[in-house]
């Protein structure tokens, strides 16, 4: 931001469409008496956290993200969650009314067709594989990009109801991969806004499925954040929300979910008998009833989780048994946060050979990985570590994992 406003300054550069609104709302003056010229975009708080209450007002305000998430807006970037937030957009949803149509005073003349939709779609699938192979802050700015450019103006376009339907549901997924990434960059106030504008797209398009997913993503991110309560809540929530239409994969999830939340409580009980619902329903599940987007959500998905679960209840033995059962082999980041895992309940078993060498591991896995919360793990991982500091294999550990990116990243503070 500083070398923005010194190119201003010294006339290297004059403020852009979204610079020049901020800086006029800031001095109280108008473009015109800055020699700014009038604003395109639609004003919007960018700033404030809450569920969008309109299509056209989810329309604005995502529009506004995507184009300040690009400018590097600090203030946003920076931002941290609100718990309020999760609450009310969970309430709005579960007593929202049926899909509303959006104005025809807000369209464009751009026509968009089923064509545009599957295009995104696909755009959409590229992404979410880069984000998979390489973690989310590989390709983040790049599909905000595409967002901002490709998709923003078919939003605005013209279309039947059965293409408006398909385009916010598609748009909806687009904006929850956008948000995962966000997170796993550990941009967490970002990443909630996105959300938030996943969720009010689901409704739009009707995916009442899609939208108990995004609450079940929110209920993740509330997890790593310590909302515990919280996060048990968006995850009742979800299965609230879409008891007619779950699935039992979905189902399967939510419980997850819930059960990750209630670890972390100490509610042991509650915690086991939610991942007892989640394997039951996941044995109920049938190939080619379920949506594409949760088929990711497997026996190895399901043994993370309960690895996370039973580390986190202190019941090292039964977290390192699931570990082992949770490498999918397909899935990068995943298999990462589970060798970590896996290395974490070793360690508070006892095994410090076992557990160091199995961080090697999850290090050599990883080196691809752009990933905050993937240092997030190592960090916690090395902070445990510290009572064994003088140990001849933690300094062997700490040698080899000299040469590797994530280890040295582990070490700044955040």
């Amino acid at each position: 931001m500083k070398r923005r406003i010194a190119s201003w300054e010294n006339g290297h550069s004059v403020p852009d469409d979204f610079y020049g609104g901020l800086l006029s709302g800031a001095l109280d003056l108008g473009l015109a008496e800055l020699g700014l010229p009038p604003r395109t975009g639609q004003d919007a708080s960018l700033l404030e956290v809450r569920y969008p209450p309109t299509p056209e007002a989810a329309i604005g305000a995502v529009d506004q993200l995507w184009r300040a998430d690009l400018h590097d807006y600090e203030p946003l970037i920076g931002s941290e969650p609100s718990e309020p937030a999760w609450s009310d957009a969970s309430l709005r949803w579960l007593v929202a009314p049926e899909p509303a149509a959006i104005s025809e005073n807000t369209r464009t003349e751009t026509r968009v067709s089923l064509t545009d939709v599957a295009m995104v779609k696909s755009t959409s699938e590229m992404f979410a594989r880069l984000d998979d192979q390489f973690g989310g802050e590989h390709a983040r700015h790049s599909l905000i990009q595409y967002l901002s450019r490709d998709v923003a103006p078919l939003l605005r376009g013209r279309y039947t109801d059965n293409v408006g339907c398909a385009l916010f549901s598609t748009v909806a997924e687009v904006t929850l991969l956008a948000a995962w990434m966000s997170y796993d960059a550990c941009q967490h106030g970002l990443a909630q806004r996105y959300y938030l504008q996943a969720l009010r797209f689901a409704q739009d398009g009707g995916d009442r499925r899609l939208a108990g997913s995004i609450l079940s993503a929110m209920s993740h991110q509330a997890t790593f954040l310590g909302h515990f309560t919280q996060a048990a809540t968006l995850a009742r929530a979800a299965r609230m929300g879409i008891s007619g239409v779950a699935t039992p994969t979905l189902m399967a999830q939510f419980y997850a979910m819930e059960a990750r939340a209630l670890a972390r409580t100490g509610d042991r009980r509650a915690c086991e008998q939610a991942l007892a619902e989640s394997a039951r329903f996941l044995d109920r599940r049938k190939e080619g009833d379920e949506p594409e987007w949760i088929i990711y959500f497997d026996e190895a998905e399901l043994a993370a989780e309960s690895a996370h679960c039973f580390r986190d209840i202190n019941r090292a033995r039964q977290a390192v048994e699931h570990a082992r059962n949770a490498m999918s082999g397909s899935h990068v980041r995943s298999d990462f946060f589970a060798t970590m895992v896996l290395a974490d309940a070793h360690l508070r078993a006892g095994d410090l050979d076992e557990a160091c060498r199995i961080a090697l591991d999850a290090l050599d896995l990883g080196e691809q990985l752009r990933s905050a919360r993937c240092v997030s793990y190592l960090s916690e991982f090395r902070t445990a570590l510290t009572p064994h500091a003088k140990s001849t294999v933690v300094r062997e550990l700490q040698e080899q994992a000299a040469e590797h990116r994530l280890w040295t990243a582990a070490s700044v503070p955040s």
